[in-house]
């Protein structure tokens, strides 16, 4: 009798909230996990690499950025049980500024995102890529606190 074979192991992505005021940058996916969903920018984490060092990277590498003063907002556990390959993610969000407020982003890798833009908190577009989405349900604001006494 044979036995299935076991489960992928679960797999660590980065996704990036880049802020510009009260604005959050997002693309719509163009990949099989979540395609025509938006998000934000982000990947997977590389062997030896911190979370800041994957933001930092995903970000220059999908839209050309530079940012600065990155930080840790919060983890979420993503079955993706429906798709033709189940998957298991594991997602870290972080939070971050551009390093030059006139940088504007590109779409550098548009097999993978239909382009960037800028849309407010309290009014993203739909629909959003459900790592995404789940953490948005909760309720948590991924504003720097700071920011919101300004």
């Amino acid at each position: 009798m044979d036995n299935p074979p076991p489960p992928p192991p679960p797999t660590v992505g980065v996704a990036v909230f880049l802020f510009k005021g009260k604005s959050v940058l997002m693309g719509r996916r163009r990949v099989p996990h979540g395609d025509s969903t938006f998000a934000v920018p982000g990947g997977h984490l590389e062997f030896g690499e911190s979370f800041e060092e994957c933001a930092a990277r995903e970000l220059k590498e999908e839209t050309g950025l530079d940012i600065e003063k990155i930080e840790f907002i919060t983890a979420t556990n993503n079955l993706f049980l429906d798709n033709p390959s189940p998957s298991h993610y594991v997602v870290i969000f972080m939070r971050a500024t551009l390093a030059d407020p006139d940088q504007i982003a590109r779409n550098l890798e548009p097999e993978k995102c239909d382009g960037w833009d800028w849309y407010e908190w309290d009014r993203l577009p739909q629909p959003l890529f459900s790592p995404l989405l789940n953490f948005v349900n909760t309720g948590f604001d991924p504003f720097p606190k700071c920011d919101q006494n300004h």
